[in-house]
């Protein structure tokens, strides 16, 4: 009997994880769904307009490397909360964290051993914490790219003029505030409008890295024809973030580097492009440093790795391609 009861329990428990399962499940989003009602032609036309055109993985990679790495950090510091008109005191603290102490742990970390990265800045971060700016600039190795004017959807903004107007802002205060152009871009949180990639175009910009239609560099077609952008992919399981949220109930920066460690092993056993995405507020935390270090160290280790910034990965594969960097 009481064996028949502990079954009868286990079956009810488990029809009660299922319906909990499929309750959670992913669900279509509400709203319109104009997707039904397109014909093929449309569905071709709507699905193609922004795509990944050929790869561009050289047949080597600089001094015969194996592999190129690019550590880049995203420090969006207070532009979040700015942008969606709060200013408490904690959420300040919170963002300021990444500007304060950081990034100076990141540089700290990075002239330890030597290396370059790419910091993708929102426009209205590099102006709230110019000595931000001063700190990377100071060793000469690393990069600074557009991260958009304050963390803004261009989605949610569908306006090509407004997105234009917020993409040249952006670009002439990073220009002013580093002394020179940037060349590169990462959209903030990798979210674009179907206006975005023209506007890029239009910008003159080098790369943009943004999309995650491959692992490895490639062209950018709008509307099946090259931009001439070069694509330096990103993926959310690249990406602190996601992994690391500051709320979680118990992150293990050990087990997310043993993630990032994985892939690196098949970006380098395939010879294309390891492209990490941190940001100082996250992966700087003083108890999160160690893991990265320790990642970075075990990929020092290997034969043949190229560490550079995205600019230098960009100019290498489209000069291999045959274009004009």
């Amino acid at each position: 009997m009481p064996h028949r009861a502990f079954v009868i329990g286990a079956i009810l428990c488990l029809c009660g994880l299922r319906a909990q399962a499929q309750s959670t499940a992913p669900q279509p989003p509400p709203g319109p769904q104009p997707g039904l009602a397109w014909t093929q032609d449309q569905l071709n036309k709507v699905a193609h307009h922004v795509r990944a055109g050929r790869t561009l993985t050289p047949k080597s990679w600089p001094d015969g490397a194996r592999v190129a790495v690019c550590l880049s950090f995203d420090p969006d510091n207070l532009t979040i909360p700015l942008n969606a008109g709060i200013n408490a005191p904690l959420t300040m603290s919170e963002g300021e964290y990444g500007a304060l102490t950081g990034i100076p742990r990141i540089l700290r970390f990075l002239e330890r051993q030597n290396l370059p990265a790419t910091f993708y800045v929102p426009a209205v971060s590099a102006l709230l914490h110019p000595q931000m700016m001063q700190a990377i600039n100071k060793s000469g190795r690393h990069e600074v790219a557009m991260h958009g004017w304050i963390h803004e959807d261009p989605q949610a903004l569908n306006d090509p003029e407004e997105e234009w107007r917020l993409i040249s802002q952006a670009m002439n205060t990073l220009e002013k505030v580093d002394g020179k152009r940037p060349t590169g871009n990462r959209n903030p949180s990798w979210t674009m409008s179907g206006h975005t990639m023209g506007l890029l175009q239009k910008a003159g910009l080098l790369y943009d890295s943004s999309l995650q239609a491959m692992d490895e560099p490639h062209d950018v077609l709008i509307d099946g024809r090259s931009t001439g952008l070069v694509e330096l992919p990103v993926n959310w399981i690249l990406d602190d973030a996601p992994f690391l949220p500051p709320y979680a109930s118990l992150p293990s920066p050990r087990l997310v580097m043993k993630t990032f460690k994985d892939d690196f092993d098949r970006a380098y056993r395939d010879g294309t492009l390891f492209m990490l995405t941190m940001h100082p507020h996250i992966t700087g935390q003083r108890s999160r440093m160690k893991h990265l270090e320790e990642l970075v160290v075990y990929m020092k280790s290997k034969p043949g790795v190229w560490f550079a910034t995205a600019d230098e990965i960009a100019r290498f594969v489209k000069q291999q391609a045959g274009a004009t960097p």
